[in-house]
């Protein structure tokens, strides 16, 4: 199972984005592969708190963390997939400014650290997607596995996604000799300053085309199709977005690929409606019930089930079945179903009918007694979001 991001990096759910950051810097410092050589459950700790720093800086992905746990993203490569899908280049190379020569160059002595943070980049990313996705109570309650086919930018096949026309027409860059980045020398009131930068000519990547694939017109994509599958956690709602990692569209050139969004809609239930975590149903019976009592089947989210109606219940009465709502997303919490009493009045009655209705109405027995007990209708409101 895995374990909590915070719980990681030792900080709380109300931890600044600074506070993470150091966090992290004391984790990778005390885990770093160089200070542990052959510890591979040093190895693990020190990735598994990148997938933590990765997900907690990102004030978008941490929102989606608070609110959905780790099911927020989807499996595979990267939050969701496990520490062991990232690599020691994914690591360094993404975070550069926590693995930079101010840090592990000067600790380590310009060591792995420094060189990593300097590992080129391929092509640009892929743009994120966004897709809604319907679901029914059932599936609300008790999570689903959705199959859905994305139209999107996936890499190409005549290329592989080089956008080259073959091997021969990719060349080492001339301006940055296939490092990706370039050095400028200023001379200033100090002495002289050295600055490091992405280079403008390829951008980074170190490597140049010169014959441009003819499928994709040197992008290294294509517009295509993905069957993607998604587990939609229990207790989502209305409005609520998750995202999956890594199934947005394809970069250009080999670049990462973007996320796909995912916006959770609610099917109306032909019975019962949503009150937060509970469940509500209007449940009418007739007034010869209301007095004699009657036991009846309700619909819930997984099927029916029977309740006993004591006589002489009044209109407005509120019983409730425990446990028979929907689940909180990342807790043990599970709302309640609750069932409104309506006595139905006929609203046309036959002069036979009428006849007995005025004997009765006559009848002290007939008119209303209310008790100090019995709750108003206001008491009855606040106890259902107490």
């Amino acid at each position: 199972m895995k374990r909590d991001f915070y719980e990681i990096l030792g900080v709380g759910k109300t931890a600044t984005a600074d506070e993470i950051k150091k966090a992290y810097r004391k984790v990778a410092m005390q885990y770093h592969p160089d200070r542990n050589p052959g510890d591979k459950a040093a190895e693990e700790k020190f990735k598994e708190a990148a997938e933590a720093y990765e997900v907690l800086s990102d004030a978008d992905k941490k929102a989606q963390y608070d609110r959905f746990g780790h099911a927020a993203f989807g499996p595979g490569r990267g939050p969701g997939g496990g520490a062991g899908g990232m690599n020691m280049d994914d690591i360094f190379s993404q975070f550069g400014d926590i693995f930079g020569d101010d840090i592990f160059g000067s600790f380590f002595g310009g060591g792995r650290g420094g060189s990593r943070a300097q590992s080129r980049a391929r092509g640009s990313r892929g743009s994120d997607l966004r897709v809604k996705i319907k679901l029914n109570f059932e599936e609300i309650a008790k999570g689903a596995s959705k199959t859905i086919k994305v139209k999107k930018y996936v890499p190409c096949s005549t290329c592989s996604g080089s956008g080259a026309k073959d091997r021969n027409s990719v060349q080492t860059c001339g301006s940055c000799g296939g490092s990706g980045q370039v050095r400028r020398v200023q001379s200033t009131f100090l002495g002289q300053m050295q600055t490091v930068s992405t280079c403008p000519t390829c951008n980074g990547e170190g490597t140049t085309i010169t014959s441009k694939c003819g499928n994709c017109r040197g992008e290294g994509r294509v517009f295509g199709e993905e069957t993607v599958t998604i587990n939609m956690p229990a207790g989502v709602q209305e409005g609520m977005e998750m995202r999956v990692e890594g199934k947005g569209n394809a970069g250009e050139r080999g670049g990462s690929y973007g996320d796909l969004r995912v916006l959770i809609e609610e099917e109306p239930h032909t019975d019962l409606h949503r009150d937060g975590l509970n469940v509500a149903y209007e449940l009418h019976i007739s007034f010869p019930d209301a007095v004699f009592g009657i036991e009846v089947q309700v619909p819930t989210i997984d099927g029916k089930a029977k309740i006993k109606i004591p006589a002489g219940t009044q209109s407005g009465k509120i019983f409730r079945l425990k446990g028979k709502g929907f689940p909180a997303v990342q807790s043990y919490e599970k709302g309640d179903q609750l069932i409104h009493v309506n006595v139905w009045t006929p609203q046309h009655v036959s002069a036979e009918e009428r006849a007995v209705l005025e004997r009765l109405g006559s009848s002290n027995n007939f008119q209303p007694h209310p008790e100090k007990s019995h709750k108003t209708f206001f008491q009855k409101v606040r106890e259902m979001f107490e």
